[in-house]
């Protein structure tokens, strides 16, 4: 008969084990306000200091606080069942996060709580655990607790999270360099939880105050990936698909054109996102963005869905049915989310495309007579030179029979030429930064001369005839005042 025999690990091993999961800098210290907003947290502040004789960072909130025993289950590997019942607004699961992350990123782990004014402390040193190769913490008196940096950031109630022996932070850099890899991480986190947490920060979720989150000392401003601000931002009807008797809402929306943002707006979003590989479905687990960016192959990223985004949104109770990982960075649709989220694809495709080439058709819908024409037929889509646009026209009287021939082959041959490939590339990544035109007034003039002539001689012709011809060469967008001035002269 077989028999029991204890085998538990070599805490040496996995502790070496667990500090690869796969964190980066910004997701660990995610999880680790996970924590804090769990503990009703409105204010966490993060400070990260390397020039000090021992570089540290914390993480300080003003939670509910923990007390000894608690703060000692805390630290435990494991502390929580991953499928036992949480309240809705707890955003652990495994009961992990706190010492992989950490992990991930030093080697000595500090955990300090006030509740009440009584103050409690417990360190994780990963030195000790190698050396002994044993499972074991150090519970902290009152002085050491004093001693401890930044520890003045901990109020009446609230945790300190402190990470010392940060043995990746820099990369083993040092100097100017290793402030700058350090620096740069930093705007890093701040950029990560402006977008994972924007909706705490900007006081969206129901039942809780509006979150405060800093950066040595930089509040951390939240970052909306739906641009719900701008008025030409298009807010689709919200679906609801229903998982194990809990309610999964799917709320689709349409971007604007990057025409329709300001200035400020369009360097913001430019900055921070690249609308091509941020378009896809926005998973949010009570509130908490989880993962993004992606349509789990329902369809391929492209042009298509450029301006698309899905936001869902599912309860805590779900995380079996949605495969969330420890790092709470990956998320995984059931089947029926899928299958509601094809649907709405469908839906929105249209819808974003319509969007992205407005401006586009409008090449050929303004003008009576546009330079420009789009084909679509059994050949495909092509684009081709009006030869019976009024300036082709008039060039071409002007021109013996072979001169004239010679004009329309050179038409032909400039749109056959068309660098579309460089366009599409150009336009997609950096839309504002083409620019067809560079004349100043002069030219400007000099050109709206040179058209009169050729069309109507030194007379002739009436100011609206000019202004849909000069409306349909594109030669003098961002010149109306101009134009006007000179049409006003000339008529």
């Amino acid at each position: 008969m077989a028999r029991s025999y204890p085998l538990p690990p070599s805490a040496a091993s996995l502790s070496a084990s667990l500090r690869d999961l796969g964190y980066s800098l910004e997701t660990a210290v995610a999880d680790l306000i996970d924590n804090s907003i769990s503990a009703g947290a409105t204010d966490i502040r993060i400070v990260c200091d390397v020039a000090r004789k021992e570089p540290a960072l914390v993480i300080a909130d003003n939670g509910h606080g923990m007390t000894e025993e608690r703060l000692i289950a805390a630290m435990r590997h494991g502390a929580t069942h991953p499928n036992a019942k949480r309240a809705s607004s707890d955003l652990g699961r495994f009961g992990l996060g706190l010492k992989t992350a950490s992990f991930s990123q030093c080697r000595r782990l500090t955990l300090i709580s006030a509740r009440d004014g009584q103050r409690c402390g417990a360190e994780w040193d990963l030195n000790k655990v190698e050396a002994d190769d044993d499972w074991s913490i150090s519970i902290l008196d009152r002085d050491e607790i004093a001693g401890l940096p930044f520890a003045d950031l901990l109020g009446e109630t609230g945790t300190l999270v402190i990470w010392r022996d940060l043995d990746r932070l820099s990369e083993d850099e040092t100097g100017q360099k290793r402030d700058e890899i350090v620096s740069d991480k930093l705007v890093t986190v701040e950029r990560h939880l402006a977008l994972v947490f924007h909706r705490f920060l900007s006081g969206e979720i129901k039942g809780r105050k509006k979150l405060a989150i800093s950066v040595n000392g930089h509040p951390v401003a939240p970052f909306d990936p739906f641009c719900r601000k701008n008025a030409a931002t298009q807010v689709l009807p919200t679906e609801t698909v229903w998982v194990n008797d809990a309610a999964i809402t799917m709320q689709p929306y349409i971007l604007p054109h990057h025409s329709r943002l300001s200035p400020t707006e369009y360097d913001y979003y430019q900055d921070r996102s690249d609308f091509i590989s941020n378009q896809g479905a926005y998973i949010y687990r009570s509130g908490r963005l989880m993962a993004w960016g992606d349509w789990f192959r329902l369809v391929p990223k492209g042009e298509a869905t450029k301006l698309a985004r899905v936001q869902i949104d599912f309860p805590n109770g779900l995380d079996e049915a949605w495969t969330i990982d420890i790092k709470k960075s990956r998320a995984r649709p059931p089947h029926a989310v899928r299958e509601r989220l094809r649907q709405i694809i469908n839906k929105i495709t249209a819808r974003s495309v319509s969007v992205h080439r407005g401006r586009g058709q409008k090449l050929f819908q303004d003008a009576a007579a546009p330079l420009w024409e789009r084909y679509a037929d059994h050949g495909g889509i092509r684009y081709a030179l009006n030869l019976q646009h009024p300036l082709v026209t008039s060039l071409a009287g002007m021109l013996p029979a072979d001169g004239g021939a010679s004009l329309e082959l050179l038409l032909k041959a400039a749109a056959a030429a068309l660098p579309v490939e460089m366009i599409y590339s150009d336009y997609s990544t950096a839309p504002r930064e083409i620019r067809q035109l560079d004349t100043d007034e002069a030219d400007t003039l000099k050109s709206l001369h040179v058209l009169r002539t050729l069309l109507y001689g030194e007379s002739g012709g009436t100011a609206q005839q000019f202004l849909e011809l000069v409306r349909s060469t594109r030669l003098f967008e961002g010149r109306q005042k101009i134009v006007e001035d000179y049409v006003g002269g000339a008529f």
